[in-house]
């Protein structure tokens, strides 16, 4: 099996690969590769999109790869493979995100928005620590996750979902946010598993072990 983490100049790709890698090694061949090449991303078997800093910067940075970009459309959108967003790379799945007097347009793979944390000023934006997760359905993702277990989170913006039923878990900073997102063989988290210790990385193992169609 081999993972893609794809690299377009955003996202905290160096702990991201020792995280995947650290998960990976309790399988047999399993490969994880920090890649912005065509060839790489259309043989993998499971891609994972990263993200940090704004948006629209996220989003401009991952179209100048062209070719990685439609290759990654096509293996999600048309051949389904296992996708996972991480922070802005879950805020990309959105229809639109807002920044200031800007609407960007996201990915559109999951019908929503990306909205500033809106929230009384005794909760302090960014929203930056360690959270739990109040779940809203069960998914392969979050497998043998307990629900005191803390996962870390730093953002300034939210995902609000437009189909609730794709919302898998939400955390509390003032206000119910949206942690992690889903549908069919997309999901997104706005917490870095990669940063989230043991926790982080029961996710990330049932992401290499995650089957959409199942």
């Amino acid at each position: 099996m081999n993972i893609a983490i794809i690299d377009y100049r955003s996202g905290n790709l160096h702990s991201a690969l020792k995280s995947f890698q650290a998960a990976a090694s309790d399988f047999e061949n399993v490969s994880v590769k920090i890649t912005s090449c065509y060839k790489d991303v259309i043989a993998a078997d499971r891609l994972v999109l990263p993200g940090v800093g704004s948006f629209s910067f996220c989003k401009s940075k991952l179209l100048e790869n062209g070719d990685v970009y439609k290759a990654l459309c096509d293996l999600v959108i048309q051949k389904k493979k296992p996708f996972l967003g991480i922070c802005v790379g879950m805020q990309l799945l959105a229809t639109i995100g807002h920044e200031g007097e800007q609407n960007n347009s996201g990915l559109d793979w999951i019908n929503g928005e990306v909205k500033k944390i809106a929230v009384e000023p005794t909760f302090k934006i960014p929203h930056m620590g360690w959270n739990c997760l109040n779940f809203y359905k069960l998914h392969p993702l979050f497998k043998d996750v307990d629900i005191d277990d803390h996962f870390y989170f730093v953002h300034s913006y939210e995902f609000d979902a437009q189909n609730t039923e794709e919302v898998v878990a939400t955390t509390d900073h003032g206000k119910e946010i949206v942690a992690a997102i889903a549908k069919d063989n997309i999901a997104g988290l706005q917490f870095h598993p990669e940063k989230s210790q043991n926790p982080g990385l029961k996710v990330i193992r049932n992401f290499i072990e995650w089957d959409p169609m199942y």
